[in-house]
């Protein structure tokens, strides 16, 4: 016979498996979405350009309508004032050519307001379709999130179960695991792609208008800081994105992938120097401590770089026997701690790490002196 906790355990392992496999079915549903907005996205972009453009036409037919008519008419006011003076042809000339002007005129400003109605209606179907993608992707995150987690912490749940403790925290865990990575990411993607990229479509429009008021040069420049602004973001995501988990760390451990790490901020912000130091012997520490470290470090060296505008950035780890200090020190513009918000998401996040790992932090910082942060995380002794 069968005892009813095998029984359970079995039917527990598959309803895990039908779960996992909903997820992902569910998954490559979001990226079909994901991918199909795309597409259109970049359709719909093309098609705006192309209106744009006809706009652009259509106004300068517009205004030169616009002084013809005004020509004809100042024609037709001097022909009928001295009446007299001309023949019965050269007074319906003047008639039928003021009425021209003024038909082609009506026609062409119909056409373009047409025309901005369209440009209106596809800039605004285009940012509803961003926020579609910007949701896809946000969402797939989430999922990649709960599949890592499930795949690789619970694929023993069989066995976790038996022990009284793991079934009264499982539920717990689960739900705790995917709020704090729904919160962080939501925090990033908010204050860095999601907000640039908002920035890039009020800049097109600024753009056009630049191009019709002040000529291609001034466009120009619009369009070089508008590069800027989109460097900027696929940096963010690329950050964002390295940020999820660094392979190196499981392999090689918290130093080494800090060294990489530092060493492509240098390579891809010019006029940045950061600089590496650990002290004492390395060890090797629990992988969740070694992430948290590596997140503390990266938010502190992306704050610095972002709002310190500064040029040199110095990370030291120093080994104690039962703690590590980290300190991140910048040589930017600083900030008056006094002023500084409690809610701040970079501050707030990176208390809540130290929290979890029963650690201090410390943050020093003066107007054009730069700021330091300190941190102190105990370690189990073996």
């Amino acid at each position: 016979m069968f005892s009813n906790d095998t029984f359970d355990l079995k039917s527990l392992d598959d309803i895990f498996n039908r779960m996992l496999d909903t997820i992902m079915s569910s998954k490559d549903d979001i990226f079909i979405i994901s991918e199909q907005s795309r597409r259109n996205f970049e359709d719909m972009q093309n098609e705006l350009e192309i209106v744009r453009k006809q706009v652009s036409i259509v106004i300068d037919e517009g205004d030169a309508l616009e002084k013809s008519t005004q020509l004809a008419k100042q024609r037709l006011v001097l022909v009928s004032k001295a009446f007299d003076n001309y023949t019965e042809e050269q007074v319906r000339e003047a008639y039928e050519t003021a009425h021209d002007f003024q038909v082609k005129l009506s026609v062409i400003r119909t056409q373009e307001k047409q025309l901005r109605d369209k440009r209106d209606d596809l800039e605004r179907r285009l940012r509803g379709l961003l926020d579609t993608i910007e949701r896809a992707d946000h969402i797939v995150n989430q999922v990649n999130v709960v599949l890592n987690y499930l795949t690789s912490d619970l694929r023993n749940v069989g066995l976790a179960l038996e022990q009284a403790k793991m079934k009264q925290d499982f539920g717990i865990r689960i739900i705790a695991a995917q709020e704090e990575e729904r919160k962080r990411l939501s925090r990033e993607i908010h204050d860095g792609p999601a907000q640039m990229l908002a920035n890039v479509l009020m800049r097109t429009d600024l753009i056009d208008r630049t191009y019709r008021e002040k000529g291609i040069e001034y466009a120009l420049a619009e369009i070089a800081d508008l590069k800027k602004t989109v460097r900027n973001a696929l940096s963010e995501v690329r950050r964002i994105i390295y940020d999820l988990r660094p392979m190196a760390l499981d392999d090689l451990g918290i130093v080494p992938t800090l060294k990489k790490y530092l060493s492509t901020v240098t390579e891809y912000n010019p006029g940045v120097e950061v600089h590496f130091q650990s002290r004492s012997t390395e060890k090797r520490i629990p992988s969740n401590y070694e992430v948290s470290i590596f997140r503390l470090v990266q938010e502190c060296v992306t704050n610095a770089m972002k709002h310190g505008n500064c040029k040199d950035i110095w990370v030291k780890l120093e080994w104690l026997n039962n703690a590590v200090n980290i300190v991140v020190k910048d040589d930017g513009k600083g900030f008056d701690p006094q002023v500084v918000k409690d809610h701040s998401f970079g501050i707030l996040g990176m208390k809540e790490r130290i929290e979890i790992l029963d650690g201090t932090i410390s943050i020093t910082s003066e107007i054009n002196r730069g700021t330091t942060v300190l941190f102190k995380i105990p370690l189990e002794v073996e």
